[in-house]
């Protein structure tokens, strides 16, 4: 079907060429091939515009998303029909005439890109899947290299408990090569990256080729990539870390694109894949199946990445896999000597220490090294691998020449550091369980309600009950908050030797005078025992 306007625009031309005389046929076909539609059609239209009757249709005003619908359809998140709906009641109680649903979806359409529509209905991260990106321009080999931390969605076995690993890993940005990877049994860290580094910066086998140092990393804002022990790192070596804003994939698409070719080709074709499909009820298909054990996994990611850079072809590399690309590349290559690679990875301690005959002492413990034997009194300082506090590096306090490694004297065997941390597993499981229900005590629940009405709990409690609970409740108050010293003291019970008070003692006989009548009331000897009481006292 032709445009409205175009058709409009025809026929008028054609009257023209009538009213001078000169419409043909040709004119007249070429109009209607044009337009999508017949001779006769076309002939019709002029015809009708010559008698007036083509343009004698009014068309209805163009509806226009102004400011008050766009908030309106915000509120109903992109819902044009609910929006529709309030403008015929508000239409009905007096307002403006509402226009119909078909008008309003067409100025939603004139007005919002489908990207808004989207963000409308599921927010910013469904507007950003209709965006265009650009491309940045064709670089050299470790010209920029992008870094990453993914956590992977396969639970192993790790000491026998089921955990899902982080992978860390940095690409380089022009021959798609995977430069260095480590992978981690918990929560990725500093010293992550710190270990990804160095692999990926080694030329040796079996981490390179690919290596060298890059002239660029690009990350995301991540605490551990901007960590000072990363940025002093890279700093040695006078490579910039480039902060890329927050909540911006696109902006290191790279390792994004490597992140997503990990979650389709390799994550799935592993046990207990946790986005597996899944049954009616939201259950994996086979709840038991046994995990890899860590070091399988490990395995089965280093022999992937090894299939990544070395036999995966692409497109964007002309056929070429990314080592081949990377090898083609003629682009010199910086190296760095592997004593100052291993010290790449280390934070310095920044203090200086004394050898003693026990060792060196740092965080209350004693590491040793045979190299010790006749350095004590020497000044040293201490470098170590972040979460690696087994063992160290020791350097000369004045010259920074290294001296040698150094362990923790008095380490725990493995059984006795596994029976540690399954009593610190247990101790966690009750104070789970206590919690848990404690928690339980304090929920509500209420009665469905098919009207408006107040919530109805479910559980009632007896006057006997609430009454019970109260009291415990207090008893356990007053018992925390008891302090005994703060409490004064009742009366002495019947039959108790008081000491005298200040009115007695002046109103007693001067020494000497006995002052007493032996009456048989025993009062003196009250007294005496008085006296006695109070010079216990």
């Amino acid at each position: 079907m032709a445009d409205p306007a175009l058709r409009e625009a025809a026929v008028r031309r054609l009257l023209g060429l009538r009213a001078a005389g000169e419409l043909t046929t040709e004119h007249v076909r070429l109009a209607a091939r044009s337009l999508d539609a017949g001779e006769r059609t076309v002939w019709r239209w002029v015809d009708l515009a010559a008698s007036g009757q083509l343009s004698t249709r009014q068309r209805q005003p163009m509806v226009v998303l102004d400011g008050v619908l766009r908030r309106r359809l915000a509120f109903y998140r992109g819902n044009v029909a609910a929006v529709h709906r309030e403008l015929v009641d508000a239409a009905a109680a007096g307002g403006p005439a509402a226009p119909s649903l078909a008008a309003l979806h067409r100025a939603v359409a004139r007005a919002l890109s489908p990207g808004d529509r989207a963000g409308l209905r599921k927010g910013e991260g469904a507007r950003r899947e209709f965006d265009v990106f650009l491309q940045r321009p064709a670089t050299h080999r470790n010209a920029v290299w992008e870094g990453d931390h993914v956590e992977v969605p396969v639970e192993v076995d790790v000491a026998g408990r089921l955990v899902k690993p982080w992978v860390t890993w940095f690409i380089d940005v022009a021959t798609n090569v995977i430069a260095g990877v480590a992978v981690t049994a918990g929560p990725a860290s500093r010293e992550s990256i710190l270990a990804t580094l160095r692999v990926a910066i080694t030329l040796d086998a079996p981490y390179g080729p690919p290596g060298g140092l890059p002239e660029r990393v690009r990350v995301d804002r991540g605490k551990d990539f901007l960590s000072a022990t990363v940025t002093a790192a890279t700093g040695v070596f006078a490579v910039r870390v480039e902060d890329l804003p927050g909540y911006t994939p696109h902006l290191k698409g790279t390792v994004e694109g490597l992140n997503a070719a990990a979650e389709k080709m390799f994550f799935p074709q592993l046990p207990r894949y946790t986005h597996a499909p899944t049954l009616a009820n939201r259950r994996p298909a086979d709840v038991d199946a046994p995990a890899l054990r860590y070091e399988a996994f490990v395995t089965e990611l280093l022999s992937w990445v090894g299939w990544w850079n070395t036999e995966h072809t692409m497109p964007v590399l002309e056929g070429r896999t990314p080592l081949q690309a990377w090898l083609d590349d003629p682009t010199p290559l910086t190296t760095v000597p592997a004593v100052d690679l291993r010290l790449f990875t280390l934070e310095d301690d920044g203090k200086p220490r004394k050898i003693t005959t026990k060792g060196v002492s740092w965080r209350h413990r004693w590491y040793v090294g045979a190299w010790m034997t006749g350095q004590v009194g020497r000044s040293v300082r201490l470098r170590y691998m972040p979460h690696h506090e087994h063992d160290v590096e020791v350097f000369d306090a004045g010259t920074g020449a290294h001296l040698g490694p150094a362990v923790l004297s008095d380490q725990a065997d493995p059984e006795l550091i596994a029976a540690v941390r399954r009593t610190r597993r247990a101790k966690a499981g009750r104070l789970a369980a206590d919690l848990r229900a404690v928690e339980r005590t304090r929920r509500e629940r209420y009665a469905a309600s098919t009207a408006p009405e107040p919530a109805r709990p479910l559980r009632t409690l007896t006057r006997a009950e609430a009454e019970g609970e109260l009291a415990d409740g207090t008893d356990e108050d007053l018992a925390r908050l008891a302090r005994p010293r703060l409490l004064l003291p009742g009366p002495p019970a019947p039959g108790w030797v008081l000491p005298r008070t200040d009115s007695a003692a002046a109103a007693a006989p001067a020494p000497g005078e006995t002052g007493q009548q032996d009456d048989g009331s025993g009062t003196g000897e009250a007294s005496a025992h008085s006296d006695m009481a109070e010079g216990d006292r």
